[in-house]
């Protein structure tokens, strides 16, 4: 009767465990490395780092951190409460803080440690804060034998996805400007066999996005209810498309150049581009590329992923923008600044116009 008696209950406690991995996802993520960082960009090389807190002053470009031109107020949807806004535009979200930027990049930086994440790039002359690889450790199913012994062997457990968070700020005129994008990566079989696996890009996650947004508003003081009241209706997205302009490349977007700026930037972010430097007033981003190689067999992601081979070395673009009436042509030039019209510059096109649809 007493062994009828536990059995019955551990059969309950299956269930419900079971059912609470039925919820809605939570977030509880943990560094995929410790010390030592796993991520190596996709143009396979680090750029210097600088985590001087310090903002230095100058003309307007992103070395100098005097990015962001003085623009009109836009009528993007915003959701103001304190010094700190959300605005959106489509599934584009990012704050703005009537703050100094270099107020702002040590409790970012504290934001990102206190949620579980080493960081990757930490550049405050770029205005440029990178995650390391991690993984949501809320993914993995609280079942029975997960919560027994869970505690105790917690490193045999793990999910089949990694994710990053790049968080970029800008200067605008009604403050800084908060971007935050993510990057996404899957572990799936590569035989018929299912017995090895390769990891994969995944589609960029808006919500996840969205979610840290709201976080870091509390982190900045935010009450938490009123965070999580913060939802602005999105105005209608402009269209964009592909087009080719005297032999060259282009993606034309269907809106201004301060929204199509915010925008494109958020793409490069997503997408993995290593931005070098950007200014807003010549509307340049200057990035480094790697062409990809569908034949290369990726090795495991433990401290091998994107490894560097002697073929790959990296290519530096500047992504160009163009106010053109009630639009904006988004052009791909070489690094003298001569349009690019290679397959090169047709994949990256393809790659901005996919992000921005």
């Amino acid at each position: 009767m007493k062994f009828t008696v536990k059995f019955g209950l551990l059969a309950i406690a299956a269930a419900l465990s079971a059912c609470s991995a039925l919820e809605p996802d939570k977030i509880d993520y943990k560094s995929a490395g410790r010390g030592v960082s796993l991520e190596v960009p996709p143009d396979l090389s680090q750029l210097s780092r600088d985590s001087r807190y310090a903002v230095p002053g100058g003309v307007v470009s992103a070395n100098s951190y005097q990015i962001g031109q003085s623009v009109p107020n836009l009528p993007t949807a915003a959701t103001a409460i304190g010094d700190v806004r959300i605005e959106r535009n489509g599934n584009a979200r990012w704050l703005v803080v009537n703050r100094p930027a270099d107020q702002l990049w040590g409790p970012v930086r504290e934001f990102w440690q206190e949620n579980g994440f080493l960081l990757a790039q930490d550049q405050p002359n770029l205005g440029i804060m990178e995650t390391d690889w991690a993984e949501n450790r809320a993914k993995i199913p609280q079942d029975f034998i997960r919560n027994t012994l869970g505690k105790l062997i917690d490193s045999v457990y793990s999910t089949a996805e990694r994710d990053k968070f790049r968080t970029r700020m800008e200067r605008g005129a009604a403050g800084t400007e908060i971007y935050i994008s993510h990057r996404g990566m899957q572990e799936v079989y590569n035989n018929a066999q299912k017995d090895q696996t390769v990891w994969q890009p995944r589609p960029a996650d808006p919500e996840l996005e969205a979610e840290f947004l709201r976080r870091l508003m509390v982190r900045l003081g935010v009450p938490q209810q009123q965070a999580a009241a913060t939802s602005a209706t999105a105005p209608a997205r402009a269209s964009s498309r592909v087009a080719s302009v005297n032999s060259q490349p282009v993606v034309v977007i269907d809106e201004g150049f301060d929204r199509a700026w915010r925008r494109v930037g958020l793409a490069l972010d997503r997408t993995g581009f290593t931005v070098e430097d950007r200014d807003r007033s010549q509307g340049t981003y200057f990035v480094r590329y790697v062409p990809p190689n569908p034949d290369k067999k990726e090795p495991g992601f433990l401290g091998r992923i994107f490894s560097r081979t002697s073929a790959e070395q990296p290519l530096k673009y500047r992504i160009n923008l163009k106010a053109e009436g009630e639009s904006t042509t988004v052009s791909v030039l070489n690094a003298g600044g001569a349009p690019e019209t290679s397959a090169a510059a047709q994949r990256i096109v393809q790659v901005i116009a996919d992000d921005l649809k």
